[in-house]
């Protein structure tokens, strides 16, 4: 028998798996026949396994190279909980502890080594697989080549040098997320020979895309993880000062939350992330320092309280939810003025062709966020994967904006704008349409204009939305190096003049009273497709798990992931033979959990049967 008769038998005997998917099977016989590779797969697709299951099958170790210290722990430790000898080299351990590693290596008693892109310029290091090469070479997160990439970093550039070290070894690269400038660019910075490239869809069905506007933070993020009734999630806010101040607000108002960000101590973020990865904290709140490898299965949410700066990075962020397949919500509160400042960083520092490219990326995270189309099918179509169908999986598809004729909304906005000379922001033109007693505006005499208090009629949010909607239609522009004053564009004429019609979104204002937004929480709760009974089942689970979690130190998801708890409650299985049937369900985990979570689950059918 050749080695490619076993790949079946390691994917259900010590991964739990019952079959393929997205062309796992083809890359793992690539590898196997020593082929260079791209994998591009959408998290939670299967990539690990791409590279794992040829590491088990193949002689000698495998070199897994990984831009995080948690990344490789995690990642070992599930190995490790699946029979897999793995380990890893970094700056945490101890010298005796690096050399113990060193020695297994040598002796080939571990199947993957993990080590970070640094290591493999240490020079002791180096040596030693340039004297005993390694079985396959993978490269996960590999879009940190490339500096179209989102997460550029240029330790990965050394990266490039491995193919012509080692010829004969493959050499597989791993990412979520590219569009295709970056690909091409990954495989020409790691000298990729030949490769096969597999980019598989970018969609991730389960997960449920919602943009709204932003009106007041804080009441919208609380009146959306109130429902959420014990899920875990992730919380991402722009800058360390808003991780701070939201975190504290949250906690104040009785929530799990903890904050992980750049300017906490590494203890302190080590146990912020160790806390969350063992259901220990409900909620993360972070910056976009937290995330990159988090291989945690049940994050059932992911708010952007803040608008990233680009697709790329809210693919990336997102996708940190429903790694396990089960529905999870990605939820984005938009307000334009989050990207006018990542504008203007960009132009003070930046200029040429990197400008204009990041520049073009906003303008696209823009695009989406103002988006009256499917949400999905924009996110798609920029990754170069056309899709025209909706998916009835994001808000525009469940519930389409409700339109109406706003012309005159419009002209009393476009004309305030014109009789305050230009020289104002949004806050100051609906200050003045609404007639406020400010004192600057009585100052500069607007009080008398003929457009004071002529909107009065509707509240401050609803004319953000307004001129919002104005902006992203191209009547009004933004000046960022000028405070953000609004100003008109040459389109505006056609609608001062009353030239042409104009249809505009009825503002959402209801999201702010915790209906709609709830209604999303409540649709994606895990347990909805579940009877009263199986619910209470799956909490007994749950909190097994966590029980064998906690004394052998390890993320409960490590024991078994969310979709294999689901999976058993809905089977009931009553002995070991039915129970290896549930996806997730190795022969090393029988053999630790089986009897335990059987036990469980037949006293529970006892009691309600």
């Amino acid at each position: 028998m050749s080695i490619k008769d076993h790949i079946e038998d390691v994917l259900q005997n010590v991964f739990g798996y019952k079959s393929f998917r997205n062309q796992q099977r083809e890359i793992i016989e690539s590898i196997i026949d020593g082929r260079d590779t791209l994998t591009i797969i959408p998290t939670g697709g299967g990539k690990s396994l791409c590279y794992q299951i040829p590491a088990v099958l193949l002689s000698g170790t495998a070199i897994v190279v990984s831009p995080l210290i948690s990344l490789m722990k995690d990642q070992v430790d599930q190995l490790l909980a699946n029979g897999v000898a793995a380990a890893y080299l970094n700056a945490s351990q101890s010298s005796t502890e690096q050399q113990k590693v060193i020695e297994q290596y040598l002796d080939h008693s571990i199947k993957l080594l993990y080590v970070s892109p640094e290591r493999l310029g240490v020079y002791s290091f180096s040596s030693l697989i340039d004297e005993y090469p390694p079985s396959l070479i993978a490269i996960d997160e590999a879009h940190c080549i490339s500096q179209w990439g989102h997460d550029f970093r240029p330790d990965y550039r050394q990266l490039g040098q491995l193919s012509i070290r080692f010829p004969k070894v493959p050499i597989v690269a791993l990412t979520a997320t590219a569009d295709k400038m970056t690909q091409t660019d990954i495989i020409h910075q790691l000298n990729l020979v030949n490769p096969l490239v597999v980019v598989r869809s970018f969609d991730r069905p389960n997960i449920r895309y919602t943009v709204v506007e932003k009106f007041n933070q804080l009441e919208q993020v609380v009146s959306f993880i109130e429902a959420q009734k014990g899920n875990s999630g992730i919380i991402y806010c722009s800058s360390r000062s808003r991780v701070e101040n939201m975190t504290t607000k949250l906690a104040a108002r009785g929530f799990s939350v903890k904050a992980y960000h750049a300017g906490l101590t590494n203890n302190e973020r080590q146990q912020a992330q160790e806390d969350f990865i063992k259901d220990n904290v409900q909620i993360i709140v972070a910056t976009v320092a937290f995330g990159m490898g988090i291989n945690k299965p049940n994050v059932r949410f992911v708010v952007h309280a803040d608008s990233p700066r680009t697709i790329e990075s809210y693919y990336q962020e997102t996708g940190r939810a429903g790694r396990d397949g089960v529905p999870a919500e990605a939820i984005l509160l938009f307000n334009s003025k989050d990207l006018n400042w990542y504008q203007q960083q960009v132009i003070e520092k930046r200029n040429g062709q990197h400008q204009d490219i990041e520049l073009q990326k906003i303008n696209a995270m823009e695009a989406f966020a103002q988006s009256l189309t499917c949400r999905r099918t924009v996110l798609l179509n920029y990754f170069g994967e056309e899709r025209t169908k909706p998916c009835n999986n994001c808000d525009v598809c469940l519930y389409p904006p409700e339109l109406y004729n706003g012309l005159i909304d419009a002209q009393k906005v476009l004309s305030c704008v014109y009789r305050v000379e230009q020289h104002y922001g949004a806050q100051y033109i609906i200050d003045v349409l609404r007639g406020s007693g400010r004192s600057q505006i009585k100052e500069n005499g607007h009080d008398k204009l003929s457009v004071y208090g002529i909107g009065k009629q509707h509240s401050s949010d609803y004319w953000l939305s307004v001129i919002r909607q104005l902006v992203y239609l191209g009547y009004l522009s933004q000046n960022i190096s000028a405070f953000t004053t609004l100003q008109l564009t040459q389109k505006a004429r056609l609608i001062l003049r009353g030239e042409i019609s104009l249809s505009l979104a009825k503002p959402r204002l209801e999201i702010v009273k915790k209906s709609r937004i709830n209604r999303y929480a409540r649709a994606i709760n895990l347990t909805t497709i579940l009877s009263y009974e199986e619910r209470i089942l799956f909490n007994n689970l749950k909190r097994l798990r966590k029980i064998i979690a906690d004394t052998e130190d390890i993320p409960p998801y490590i024991v078994f992931s969310d979709a294999t708890l689901l999976e058993m409650v809905q089977t009931k299985p009553k002995s070991k033979k039915q129970l290896i049937n549930v996806s997730g369900v190795g022969k090393i985990k029988l053999q630790k959990y089986g009897n335990l979570f059987l036990e469980e689950i037949n006293e529970f059918m006892l009691k309600n049967m």
